[in-house]
């Protein structure tokens, strides 16, 4: 009996321990359960008019508005450079003298013929004077000086040619001869960039063309194409703003490429500073603002076979997949097209959780509550 009772105790001992080791089971079972229906919370809400800025963006090449092949007019030896590389030069500068031997020398003939013709005139003109010649010899003279004289201003205008000069105010580029080399005529001798007012040339395709031009003003050139409640800027290779700003206004060049579908655009620049030079690279921001767009968040959104859509919620708390079209993209926002309006419900959380033709019990939040906290794209 004693050896019963001591069995029955230790039995008690043991099952004891054993009830202290258990996790507590049913607490752990509610917690999962309400975090279980905070999981299935759906939040609704409604797109919003509102306006909106859109930015488009396009790669660009930059370039001067006068970019131009400084040549030698003659065939000679360049016998001075007057200017280094990067120099900035005025209209008329000389920037090179070659010397042409063959135009020096047809110079120096030229004006001896003249001297040779202007004394044979004084010496007719003496002998006319005594009643020696006639008058018509001395008008013969006279036309070989007035032919010699002609003949000696064409060489000098030949040896003028020998001073390269600068046809405007610009920056030198990289030399490409050296002084004393012999270079032949026509041949370059550097470029002259013209930097005062900056060409940024970039292309856009054929659909974003038409609505573009739709948007053009009457009474525009058509080369000219104006873009309303729009600004320009330009983001240069480092992704720094250029502080010059571009206007609303771009020069549309006369035909596409049938390659690519594009067409060139030209956004003009001031360049005040000189940081702008012919070559970079950049990119255009073209910043449109849209009045009284109609807007939700991507996150309220789903796709199916490249098409996007949303859950409508009616009035009977009955929920039902509708197709949207999007016009613009923004970070976390779709700017729509056609599909809803303003006063459209739309789930907004929980799109995961919900399928076409379920009844729901959901939070209302208004838009610009919504709005206010977006950091995240469609699902």
């Amino acid at each position: 009996m004693q050896k019963l009772m001591k069995v029955s105790s230790l039995l008690a001992i043991i099952m004891g321990l054993i009830s202290l080791s258990l996790p507590a089971c049913a607490p752990m079972h509610a917690e999962e359960k309400e975090s279980h229906q905070e999981h299935q919370k759906i939040i609704v809400t409604t797109p919003e008019a509102k306006d909106v800025v859109i930015t488009q963006q396009y790669v660009c090449q930059i370039h001067s508005r006068r970019h131009i092949e400084v040549r030698a007019l003659e065939e000679g030896y360049l016998e001075e450079i007057t200017v280094k590389e990067g120099q900035a030069v005025k209209q008329g500068d000389v920037l090179f003298r070659v010397v042409p031997v063959l135009y020096k020398a047809k110079l120096a003939a030229e004006r001896a013929e003249a001297k040779l013709a202007e004394i044979k005139l004084l010496n007719t003109r003496n002998l006319y004077a005594k009643g020696i010649v006639s008058e018509q010899e001395v008008k013969l003279y006279e036309a070989e000086l007035a032919k010699a004289e002609a003949k000696v201003q064409l060489a000098e205008a030949e040896f003028k040619f020998t001073e390269v000069k600068a046809p405007f105010d610009g920056i030198i580029d990289r030399l490409r001869q050296m002084q004393g080399s012999l270079v032949k005529k026509e041949e370059i001798l550097t470029t002259l960039s013209d930097n005062h007012l900056m060409w940024v040339y970039f292309n856009v395709p054929e659909a974003r063309y038409f609505e573009y031009k739709s948007r053009q003003g009457r009474g525009k050139e058509i080369s000219q194409l104006k873009l309303p409640d729009s600004q320009i800027e330009l983001v240069l290779a480092d992704g720094t703003k250029f502080e010059e700003p571009g206007g609303d206004t771009v020069t549309v060049e006369g035909t596409f490429n049938n390659q690519t579908g594009n067409i060139p655009f030209r956004a003009d620049f001031e360049n005040p500073t000189g940081l702008l030079r012919h070559g970079q690279t950049g990119t255009v921001l073209i910043h449109r603002k849209l009045k009284n767009a109609v807007v939700i968040p991507q996150r309220s959104t789903f796709e199916v076979l490249d098409k996007r859509y949303v859950f409508v919620v009616g009035e009977d708390h009955v929920v039902h997949r509708r197709l949207i079209t999007i016009d613009h993209e923004l970070e976390d926002t779709f700017v729509l097209k056609s599909g809803l309006n303003v006063k459209d419900k739309i789930v907004f959380e929980g799109v995961r959780e919900v399928n076409d033709g379920d009844k729901l019990e959901y939070e209302f939040r208004k838009p610009e509550e919504i709005f206010a906290g977006q950091k995240f794209h469609a699902e």
